[in-house]
């Protein structure tokens, strides 16, 4: 006989993936109008309309645009904590887990540069309770670097004065790619992808002892 569990399962689980498609394909569109225009000109009119669809079909999925702007400004650094811990679970030295992590979140960076450059220009429009939760995903990722610079400086390939400072720079220097990067320009994103990693390698990387 067959499983009436799994049958049930099936419906559901196909209705929970389109709604996870639809409320994808929202934030994808505003993310693009938001970028481009700003998210105090955009309007939810302006998303619909860029959807074909009613704004009532938005506000089935988001309760106001603020609440679409916390999304869009979370995204990626949900995606780079997600990287982190992958890159950490894998068995290297500290070195060879900081060039993972910085090759994954770099490439993150480059495939999400709208959403990126959205939360750097409009975190001042979030709603604060949206911005201190989004603050903390970001310290949370600057404490796990920080502790993967620690352990690199332990076991004698990294050399910096203080952790936490430098894994702000090292988390700057990969947030700032979503300012200057332009697709189809001058770079390919391989070649800012490692040009990312040299950069940031040499930043903590131990110095060699100067020459008499």
């Amino acid at each position: 006989m067959p499983d009436r569990t799994s049958a049930q399962r099936k419906p559901t689980q196909l209705k929970s993936e389109v709604a996870a498609y639809k409320r994808r394909r929202i934030v994808e569109e505003a993310s693009h109008l938001f970028f481009a225009n700003g998210y105090e000109t955009t309007t939810l009119d302006a998303v619909a309309e860029q959807l074909n669809v009613t704004k009532p079909f938005i506000y089935s999925y988001y309760r106001n645009k603020s609440e679409l702007l916390s999304e869009i400004c979370q995204t990626g650094i949900q995606l780079s904590l997600t990287a982190m811990d992958e890159a950490l679970a894998i068995e290297g030295t500290p070195a060879e887990q900081l060039k993972m992590v910085v090759e994954r979140v770099a490439r993150i960076i480059l495939e999400n540069q709208k959403y990126i450059s959205v939360y750097i220009s409009e975190e001042k429009s979030l709603d604060p309770v949206d911005a201190r939760r989004i603050r903390e995903l970001r310290h949370r990722f600057d404490n796990q670097l920080a502790a993967l610079l620690i352990r690199g400086k332990e076991q004698g390939y990294f050399e910096f004065e203080d952790a936490s400072r430098t894994a702000i720079w090292v988390s700057g220097v990969l947030s700032w790619i979503a300012n200057w990067y332009n697709e189809g320009g001058k770079w390919s994103a391989t070649e800012v992808v490692m040009d990312a990693i040299t950069v940031i390698m040499r930043i903590v990387s131990r110095r060699a002892p100067a020459s008499a």
